[in-house]
């Protein structure tokens, strides 16, 4: 005899755990972005019920979803205690999206007035490198910064250093461990989605690293991070970003130098130098070439605030 519930459908909430569990294990995302998902997941779930004044809903109901229902929920993302922007809400519909393909996939419940839905208009932006005398004041600073060891000076240098010469994220360069340094003339990194791709390492990118391993006192496993807090843990991206944020601080930099704006100046850089954009694509692991090609916009626009400043009749 069957016990209780050993054929009731899916619930709502168990096939918002599956596509998490798809996303973290098959997508391989980032827990960051996995947890984002989750959050847009739980306040959609819990509108649609609190709207459709029913109890826990099952899985199969979602594929009655209207696109009046899913306008109003992003009415109430975009006036609620914390509103969302434009680009938010748009993010928003585009995790909304994702979860009603996975359960048209795997699930057979498919939603088809989702498709009437248009997310709200966002005005595309351009990547905020810095230019490259910035760049290098930013990474020399770093032998000068009086909250820092001499060690952590090293280390801070390195993974700046890391960013803007082979164009990393910072997620990136916080996932090597010992075993890679010495680093080779070419390094594996292993980016988003797990797409793994080769970056060229620079001799000042090398010589970096040494100076830190040199300068750091913690004895290290082959398996352990290479890149280590005051206290001997992994060093995190909170860490990374509060150091940039002194540097900039002290350069008189803006606010949109943050270490990110690194691996934008990579990209810029080379395509200033006369790199094409399909060698640049695949030094940076983007999926897509329009990603990639914001960067020629950034230097458009660039050569054409040089051209109006120098020109006499500018």
């Amino acid at each position: 005899m069957a016990g209780p519930g050993l054929n009731a459908p899916m619930t709502a909430e168990a096939a918002l755990a599956a596509w998490l569990a798809h996303l973290a294990h098959e997508r391989r995302l980032s827990p960051r972005t996995v947890e984002a998902y989750g959050h847009v997941g739980r306040l959609y779930l819990a509108f649609l019920q609190d709207h459709r004044g029913e109890g826990p809903q099952d899985a199969a109901a979602l594929g009655a979803v209207t696109a009046a229902e899913v306008r109003a929920h992003l009415a109430q993302r975009r006036a609620g205690d914390r509103p969302l922007n434009a680009r938010s809400l748009s993010q928003t519909l585009a995790a909304i999206r994702s979860f009603h393909g996975f359960l048209d996939r795997r699930l057979g419940v498919a939603a088809p007035q989702l498709a009437l839905v248009r997310g709200p208009r966002v005005k595309p932006t351009l990547p905020r490198p810095l230019n490259e005398d910035q760049a290098r004041g930013l990474l020399a600073e770093t032998e000068a910064d009086p909250d820092a060891e001499p060690w952590e000076a090293a280390r801070d240098r390195a993974v700046l250093t890391l960013l803007y010469g082979c164009g990393l994220r910072i997620s990136e360069a916080l996932s090597l461990t010992r075993a890679d340094a010495p680093l080779p003339e070419t390094l594996r990194i292993t980016g988003k989605g797990g797409k793994a791709r080769m970056a060229p390492v620079l001799p000042a990118v090398r010589a970096a690293i040494d100076a830190y391993l040199a300068a750091q006192p913690f004895v290290m496993t082959p398996a352990d991070p290479l890149f280590r807090a005051r206290r001997g843990g992994p060093l995190s991206p909170r860490h990374v970003q509060a150091a940039v944020q002194r540097l900039r601080g002290r350069l008189g930099l803006p606010a949109s130098a943050t270490p990110h704006a690194l691996r934008h100046s990579f990209a810029t850089h080379l395509l200033g130098a006369g790199a094409d954009l399909r060698s640049i694509q695949e030094l940076l692991g983007h999926a897509s070439l329009s990603t990639t090609q914001k960067y020629a916009a950034v230097d458009a626009a660039r050569l054409m605030a040089a051209y109006a400043q120098a020109h006499p009749r500018g």
